[in-house]
């Protein structure tokens, strides 16, 4: 009897340890490391929902993110293996790491539409594109080598009636005759409140720069040897993206107010609300594939026009500059209302 007892003594035990060892295991966190491109804010709220709302952990992911800003370059980081992912602002940078040899790669769209516009005044009667050319023009360094050459070449636009963009609004407010680049999601907010009047909003996206944005990079490498890191991170990320559009995203608003006290709870919900109404995120080919979408047939069509406008070179190898190996799987669909 005594053995007995011994025996289912020891069977006891080793049971113990083995259930205490093996969740100890299941629980072991990948430590992964994100860069955006800019300051904390609702443009890139679901990055920070995954992390808030514990999405990360579930796909056994310990995210850092680490927010961008004007004397930061996480890219660089990237590029140096500092840090594992990266938020580029859209296509062209992609285009440029090949052009370079840069050995990164975009593995996902956050973005089906670039959120820039051009905003107008209201007594300034535009309703379409064309309706811009007669005005001043307060454009970006930035704007002036990537979008402003697509005016150009697509609808004829001139730098005769251009304006340096300081990312400062007072000049567009000033002139009733002007027009100013900005975001959907911000700038049209800002003016109001400085103005008191609401702009009018021509969304280029809508009519034809058809970039993609708010991409996610990584590393070649990461690529090749930590598939199945690159895997978890994506479809974690596009998970926290539909719970930060259409679902409670007050953690992530918390975490961004955090690390941003400049940011409030009415600009967070006003860009939120912009994202949705222009389908910023969530449109065209995510309705089908899932948030993070890309295809061939969109990078060719961006690409054609980039060549048309003398931006990128007609023999760049742009399709070195993204890969569909991760995206297209219809990855937390099912979080969406049925009238996204």
């Amino acid at each position: 009897m005594r053995l007995i007892q011994l025996w289912r003594a020891l069977t006891v035990a080793f049971y113990a340890v083995f259930v205490s060892v093996v969740p100890a295991r299941a629980e072991t966190l990948d430590k992964v490391s994100f860069g955006t491109n800019w300051v904390a804010e609702a443009e890139h709220g679901g990055f920070f929902q995954a992390v808030a709302d514990g999405t990360y952990k579930k796909y056994g992911l310990d995210v850092t993110i680490v927010p961008g800003g004007p004397n930061e370059n996480n890219r660089m980081l990237l590029i140096a293996g500092k840090i594992d992912f990266f938020m580029a602002a859209n296509t062209l940078m992609s285009f440029d790491a090949v052009a370079n040899n840069v050995p990164v790669v975009t593995i996902a769209a956050i973005f089906q539409k670039d959120p820039q516009v051009l905003l107008t005044q209201p007594d300034a009667k535009v309703s379409k594109i064309e309706d811009l050319k007669p005005l001043t023009l307060f454009v970006s360094k930035e704007g002036m080598t990537s979008y402003f050459q697509w005016l150009k070449s697509e609808y004829g636009f001139s730098e005769k009636n251009v304006r340096p963009y300081n990312f400062n609004p007072q000049p567009f407010i000033a002139n009733p005759k002007s027009a100013m680049q900005g975001y959907v999601t911000s700038e049209p907010f800002a003016v109001e409140k400085a103005a008191g009047f609401k702009p009018n909003v021509l969304l280029l996206a809508d009519y034809g720069f058809n970039t993609y944005s708010t991409l996610v990079e990584t590393r070649r490498d990461m690529v090749e040897k930590k598939t199945d890191l690159v895997q978890r991170f994506v479809d974690a990320s596009i998970v926290g993206w539909y719970n930060y559009i259409y679902g409670d995203n007050s953690a992530g608003n918390a975490m961004i107010k955090k690390l941003n006290p400049e940011m409030t709870d009415e600009l967070l919900a006003y860009s939120v609300a912009k994202m949705k109404q222009y389908g910023i995120v969530d449109s065209g080919e995510s309705l089908r594939n899932g948030i993070g979408a890309m295809s061939d047939e969109r990078y060719t069509s961006f690409f054609d026009k980039m060549v048309k406008a003398g931006v990128v070179k007609p023999d760049l190898d742009f399709r070195k500059s993204y890969t569909l190996r991760f995206v297209n799987k219809g990855v937390g669909v099912e979080l969406r209302p049925s009238k996204p």
